[in-house]
């Protein structure tokens, strides 16, 4: 069965509708206290290659229900008035999410080409697992 629009398709037209950050840009501003790093990764996948530290993991399957203040699984911390980026391995989960973020009301950009890139431009990264993380 061909599909009338390709899982590529809703990446670019979510990219070209959204705020992108690259990796360079988002490690220059690493250290805002107003900006959150939501990681919309599985969990498996931060325990596999580690996080970027300080991030705030969001599951994808969670994330609409966890920006709604109306909803009981709000998450107060994305409520704040801080700057959010999201992101996910390589960018299309959370150029997906930002865009459907940004429909409801919720102000999102994301990491461009992802986790991946962040560790290839020497981002840093965390691997130990905090009484926070758990």
């Amino acid at each position: 069965m061909a599909l009338k629009v390709t899982a590529a398709d809703m990446v670019a037209q979510a990219r070209s509708r959204i705020e992108e950050i690259s990796a360079e840009d988002l490690i220059a501003q690493f250290d805002d206290p107003d900006l959150v790093i939501v990681d919309i990764r599985d969990v498996r996948e931060r325990q596999r290659v580690g996080w970027i530290p300080g991030s705030f993991h969001a599951p994808r399957g969670m994330l609409e229900f966890w920006v709604d203040p109306e909803s009981p699984y709000f998450k107060p911390i994305l409520g704040e008035p801080k700057r959010f980026v999201l992101h996910c391995a390589s960018g299309w989960r959370s150029a997906l999410s930002t865009a459907t973020l940004n429909d409801m009301g919720f102000e999102a950009a994301h990491l461009k080409d992802g986790f991946s890139d962040w560790r290839a431009k020497s981002g840093p990264i965390d691997t130990e697992i905090s009484d926070k993380d758990s």
